[in-house]
């Protein structure tokens, strides 16, 4: 499903090297959680598959067949169609309804003046509904965002994702603003669209404990680097002193 290839990021003008020759394979289906300090990649690595960031040159990410640091504006967004991307802060529109936020998942389906219009068909409705229902928010279909907690805000942003009948879920520490109990309401959500939908997850996890209990397998990421893949069996004592014990400045 996803191919990585030498992929490199750099910032502050090639000064800050984010990502260093990133090489790994994701299988279908796969829930993968990727651990490591704050500033190790980790967000760099999730937006980077999907360029929400752009990579050095001579980076290469394939979706199944297709490299997608080689499309132009339009041949990716129909490639996104197929990624949804949850994020920390849940970048909600906070004066519009529920179900207009998850409305809003089914735009790469339309075209632009009906999107900026506000047009949905009544597939668009039924699907955004229906996973509306499966995040266990129907009865705040027509309330505004604003009005709920973060952890219905969080569930509004994965029915979003849904939205779009993604084939590929990432998650940028979806659970950074909420408590424990909500974060495994969260990571059983994703948990369960993995098993019953057959999608592929990659996480972010700040939480080392989530990511063994969710996870088939981990990536850990220490100052740019990937430096462990394995399962959550694998991922012993030393492999995480290793993974957590750099200075990030």
């Amino acid at each position: 499903m996803i191919r990585i290839e030498t992929l490199n990021k750099h910032y502050n003008n090639g000064k800050v090297q984010a990502l260093k020759d990133i090489n790994v394979s994701i299988r279908d289906g796969e829930f993968v959680a990727i651990i490591g300090s704050s500033g190790a990649g980790k967000s760099t690595f999730l937006r980077a598959i999907n360029r929400l960031i752009e990579p050095a040159d001579g980076s290469h990410v394939f979706i199944d067949d297709t490299e997608i640091t080689g499309l132009n504006k339009n041949q990716l967004i129909k490639i996104r169609r197929r990624i949804g991307f949850i994020f920390q802060q849940f970048n909600l529109v906070e004066k519009l309804t529920v179900l207009q936020n998850v409305l809003t998942g089914r735009i790469g389906f339309n075209s632009v003046p009906a999107m900026m219009l506000g047009l949905f068909s009544q597939k668009d409705i039924e699907i955004a509904t229906h996973y509306i229902r499966e995040v266990g928010l129907i009865e705040k279909l027509y309330t505004r965002s604003d009005n709920l907690s973060g952890g219905q805000q969080q569930r509004v942003a994965i029915a979003r994702a849904m939205a779009q009948e993604p084939s590929i879920i990432l998650a940028d520490e979806p659970m950074a603003s909420l408590d424990p109990k909500l974060s495994h309401v969260i990571l059983g959500l994703l948990k369960k669209f993995n098993k019953e939908r057959g999608i592929t997850v990659l996480v972010n996890l700040h939480v080392l404990e989530l990511a063994t209990q969710y996870a088939d397998r981990i990536l850990g990421f220490r100052l740019g680097e990937m430096v462990f893949d394995g399962t959550p069996e694998q991922l012993d004592s030393e492999h995480i002193e290793h993974i957590y014990s750099a200075k990030v400045e």
